[in-house]
Parts: structure tokens; sequence; C-alpha cells
């Protein structure tokens, strides 16, 4: 039996992000970056004032790899290209990130009630100082959620460590009308964007 050995980090503790490279066959290894207190400074994911939700995302998403670049220095780890990557929900402009708790996430889902938002997911990948960034953008229709359905959801907690306070992958699949893009970009990786990515740093893919 071949054991592929791994070709790249991957800068995410998304479990989805892990799944989603194993499903397509890709080889990596898993780099994380707070546990390490010699690690450089968090990367800043407050929004910049006047900054779009494409350019957010991949500001946030190029700098999670290139952290992760340095730390592979500051751990004397094998030189490979690291992985990173960053969603982010938009509706009208307004940004929808990870929500607080439970209340808010109630919130954001009654916003996203009956209407239809994008899913911007951006992916980076970093080998020394050479970075390159790719965008996913995909526009998801939400059914007319009730009160009560949002509340059942969120007795799931499904919602937490989500954007936009729902998991395609999970039960608020039912909620999902219609989706126009990628199906893994809503998840957290399109594997279609990921792939092209990683041929430019000449990384084995399907």
């Amino acid at each position: 039996m071949n054991i592929i050995q791994p070709r790249l980090y991957l800068a995410s503790q998304s479990p989805r992000r892990r799944e989603l490279l194993d499903q397509a066959g890709i080889a990596f290894e898993l780099l994380l970056l707070r546990t390490d207190s010699r690690r450089p400074v968090d990367v800043d994911e407050t929004p910049h004032p006047g900054e779009s939700p494409g350019a957010y995302v991949q500001r946030v998403c190029r700098d999670k790899a290139r952290t992760g670049a340095k730390v592979l220095q500051l751990r004397h780890l094998p030189v490979l290209p690291v992985l990173a990557a960053d969603t982010m929900v938009t509706m009208d402009g307004k940004i929808f990130g990870k929500p607080d708790n439970a209340e808010h996430a109630h919130a954001m889902l009654q916003t996203l009630s009956d209407r239809e938002h994008q899913v911007v997911t951006a992916v980076a990948v970093a080998m020394g100082e050479h970075v390159e960034v790719i965008l996913s953008t995909s526009t998801v229709r939400f059914t007319n959620l009730s009160d009560s359905r949002i509340r059942r959801y969120l007795q799931t907690c499904e919602y937490a460590d989500k954007a936009g306070g729902y998991g395609i992958q999970g039960q608020a699949a039912a909620f999902i009308e219609h989706l126009s893009g990628s199906y893994s970009g809503v998840m957290g990786l399109p594997l279609f964007e990921t792939v092209q990515l990683l041929k430019r740093f000449d990384i084995p893919t399907p």
C-alpha cells in the first residue's frame, strides 16, 4: 500500500475543510496556529472602514496563509505551501460573521429568511513570501423561516462557529430553496478553485 506524503499544510481548525480535502484526495498536514505562543500577532479579522466583503475576506485569508508560513519558520518545520481559507456571508453589503451566541444567530437567520444572500470564500496558498489568493462567490436563497423553526434549529447548536449562523452540510440544508455557485464553497472550501490554486504550486491534485 502506497502512503501519500503530505505536500502542504492546512492552516485551519475547521473539520469541514479537512473533510473536503480528504474528499478530494489531497494529502495535507494540519497546522494549528493558535497553539503556539511564539506565533506572530493574530490576524486582524475586523472589517476596515469602506472595505468590501470580497476585499475583506481575501485580506483575512491572505494574512492567515502568511502567518502560517511564518509559523513554519518558528517551529523549524519542513517548508511546504500553507493553505488557508476564510468564509463569510454577506447581504446588502453587510458582513455576517460567526454569531456570538444563540440570540445573535437567531437575529442573523431572521434577516436571511426569505431572501438571497452571498457566501464568499477566499482560499490562499503561501510559500515563503509568495502568496496567491482565489475567490469563490455563491448565491443562496433561504425559504421563509418561522420563529419556531429557527429556534428548533438553534437547539442543534449547528450555528456555532459558522458564518451567517448556519451550516449547509447540516439541517440548514432544508432552508435552501436555491443555490447558485459552489456547494463546497458554501461549506468553507471551494474544491474547484482550491485545486486550480494548488496546481500553481505544483501540488498533486485529482
